[in-house]
């Protein structure tokens, strides 16, 4: 069993090829698509030169890393032509684990992009909110602004990514009425800093008539905040809340283990039963069979990763609100909480990202253990399908609402405002038995990217580790 590397593994590689040895060993043991990619096929090379002349045919890592994926949106960028739209690779690790752990280099305006018209050339960026103690946080710029130039340079669907990653830039800023953008002359200057985002965001209490509804922006699954997490549902647990809406329209993933928390957060009645399981290789699953681990498994628990008591709120239903902004550890949540309690969705369909990613560093083990003093690379690829107790996680289109609503960019509203839209709606199925208040028709843009998706790796559904032990059988 598990033969992957043993005709490649007779000496170390010269130093010109050490990270491309690492990328092909760690794809070659633990990536999901290992068996559909020929390059990374078990039997590839006939011996050790035969494997680095192999590597000699690519200068970088970074273009052997996307010729070794599973049809990479990098080489197969139309629409819905994609199998990988994912795996990462870095050549500094401690800007992966920032990005993974919510610390990025950041001016604080979470944004999304547009199409401003039908030749999809033209792009313009809605603010959706500010983060607290950012340079944004202490500028004129706020929730429902819109900008249409950086530096005085026109937006477009070539240069966006350019502008947007420069260190300090100048917001130039536009009126939206009826349809149409019009420059106000308004600008507002930004500048970078390295940032840590609390993901929890708002976490209030609204009553309406006999309804005490609870109400958790929640922007990503991140590992160093759980504390603050349990501390919400703590507050909200001690006041009795009797419906809970969760908002995730702007959560693009995070760790599972965190998303596993929250749920058992929402939960609390089913410690120690199956939220998700994962689906791996083929390598890996032998290894799960024949060591009759539970390793593929999430439990709901009762304890946080610092053994401190979960604050749960025992709920059998919920309200959840999602964006084509949602995605990942956001729709494992969903998806995983739908076997035991009821789960409204109300918004947009969400990205449809079902599968999840773990940190494989250069090591003996993957680990971050032994690292090669050499390099800092560090690859992020997609090691697992994950679906949820009874099987399901085909949802690479999205989960669908149980009640559409798209965001109007002509009336975003103030977030955890009982006017802001979506949540005006939430309360309105509460409180009026499942039913939407109407309202006038969005005005609707098509969706180009956001500034969680423009940063390599903020929409990951990740795995904090390997399974236990495991690299002790697969590398014998």
């Amino acid at each position: 069993m598990l033969q992957s590397c043993e005709d490649t593994n007779d000496k170390a590689p010269s130093a010109s090829i050490e990270v491309q040895d690492f990328v092909w060993k760690g794809l070659n043991l633990y990536y999901l698509w290992q068996a559909d990619v020929s390059n990374l096929g078990d039997k590839r090379f006939t011996d050790q030169k035969d494997f680095n002349n192999f590597l000699y045919g690519y200068s970088d890592p970074e273009s052997l890393f996307q010729n070794l994926l599973n049809k990479p949106v990098s080489l197969f960028p139309a629409s819905g032509e994609a199998i990988d739209r994912f795996s990462v690779i870095f050549s500094d690790y401690t800007q992966l684990e920032g990005i993974l752990s919510g610390t990025t280099k950041n001016n604080g305006v979470d944004y999304s992009l547009y199409y401003k018209d039908a030749s999809r050339t033209s792009v313009i960026g809605v603010v959706r909110y500010i983060i607290p103690n950012s340079d944004a946080a202490s500028k004129n710029i706020f929730r429902g602004d819109i900008f249409y130039a950086i530096n005085g340079e026109t937006l477009t669907g070539a240069n966006y990514r350019t502008l947007l990653n420069l260190e300090s830039f100048t917001f130039n800023l536009a009126d939206f009425n009826s349809g149409n953008f019009t420059p106000n002359g308004r600008s507002v200057d930004l500048t970078k800093s390295v940032i840590s985002e609390n993901p929890v965001l708002i976490n209030k209490v609204i009553n309406a008539g006999s309804h005490r509804i609870g109400y958790l922006m929640y922007n990503g699954f991140y590992p160093n905040f759980e504390t603050q997490l349990n501390d919400a549902f703590g507050q909200l647990k001690a006041v009795g809340i009797t419906d809970f809406v969760l908002d995730l329209r702007y959560n693009s993933g995070g760790s599972i283990a965190t998303a596993t928390r929250l749920a058992s957060m929402i939960t609390g009645q089913f410690s120690d039963q199956v939220f998700a399981k994962q689906q791996w290789n083929t390598k890996v699953e032998a290894y799960f069979k024949a060591n009759n681990t539970s390793g593929a498994l999430n439990l709901f628990t009762n304890t946080l990763e610092n053994n401190s008591a979960i604050n749960n709120l025992n709920l059998s239903k919920i309200y959840i609100l999602t964006t084509k902004s949602t995605a990942s550890a956001s729709e494992l949540v969903i998806n995983g909480l739908k076997p035991y309690i009821t789960v409204v969705q109300i918004g947009d369909l969400t990205i449809g990202k079902n599968v999840g990613s773990i940190t494989l560093y250069d090591s003996p083990t993957f680990n971050k253990i032994n690292l090669n003093p050499h390099h800092k690379y560090a690859i992020q690829p997609l090691v697992l399908k994950i679906v949820n107790k009874v099987g399901f996680g085909d949802y690479t289109n999205g989960l669908v609402p149980d009640h559409q609503l798209k965001e109007d960019l002509g009336n975003l509203g103030i977030l955890g405002d009982r006017s802001e839209p979506l949540l005006r709606n939430a309360i309105g199925i509460i409180t009026a038995n499942g039913r939407m208040i109407q309202q006038n028709q969005p005005t609707n843009f098509e969706s180009l990217t956001d500034s969680k998706f423009i940063t390599r790796g903020r929409n990951d559904m990740y795995l904090d580790k390997l399974p236990e032990n495991i690299n002790d059988v697969i590398l014998k």
